[in-house]
């Protein structure tokens, strides 16, 4: 990548796991992590920054990991655990859930980012990880993807709000919504435009 370092690992095997999360922003649902093992045989062309790509690429490129990995797996943490221990460690939650999660045990952990979740696992960290190593930019595509699909169910049950549109971020429109209609249960109570508009 232009700019970017190459990453050096220290890890030389086969159960190598990206993980990276979706989430952290937005105003409403559950912040989304998933981890995946690519399958050194089998690779996948086009895999990069979940944010990169067009919608329609990162589907295609989702159904692809899904059939192709060695294993990947999807982890949550919900609104209420967001409000309960901040978004920052819900987000190492959803990581870790992730990890766990996984059908082939990972024996290396490459994590998006600057912090490392707190798992047993060994591993290391990458700043914008996911221009840099196939496996977290498969991770951030299976986390994108999955956390789009909560919002477009959400739409179809509260689709005065926009969830389609703005996928829970603080957008105007969005912020109008909560003000005009108030939070919902899966609203993020503890951050601040959806605390502005709770009942006193």
């Amino acid at each position: 990548m232009m700019g970017l370092p190459p990453l050096v690992i220290d890890y030389q095997g086969s159960c190598l796991a990206g993980v990276d999360e979706v989430g952290r922003g937005p105003l409403v649902g559950s912040v989304v992590a998933a981890a995946v093992i690519l399958d050194p045989a089998r690779p996948i062309e086009g895999l990069a920054d979940s944010k990169t790509l067009s919608e329609k690429r990162r589907l295609v490129l989702a159904e692809a990991v899904r059939q192709h990995a060695t294993a990947f797996a999807i982890g949550e943490a919900s609104p209420a655990e967001i409000d309960s221990l901040n978004i920052y460690h819900a987000t190492h939650l959803a990581m870790r859930r992730a990890i766990d999660a996984l059908p082939v045990a990972a024996e290396y952990l490459l994590v998006d980012g600057n912090r490392m979740p707190g798992h047993h696992v060994p591993g290391q960290c990458a700043v914008k990880g996911d221009q840099r190593h196939v496996a977290i930019g498969a991770a951030s595509i299976l986390a994108k993807v999955t956390r789009d699909a909560q919002m477009l169910a959400l739409h179809e049950r509260y689709p005065e709000y926009g969830f389609a549109r703005h996928k829970g971020y603080p957008t105007r429109e969005h912020r109008e919504a909560l003000e005009r209609l108030g939070p919902l249960d899966e609203h993020r109570r503890s951050f601040a435009p959806v605390k502005q508009v709770l009942p006193a």
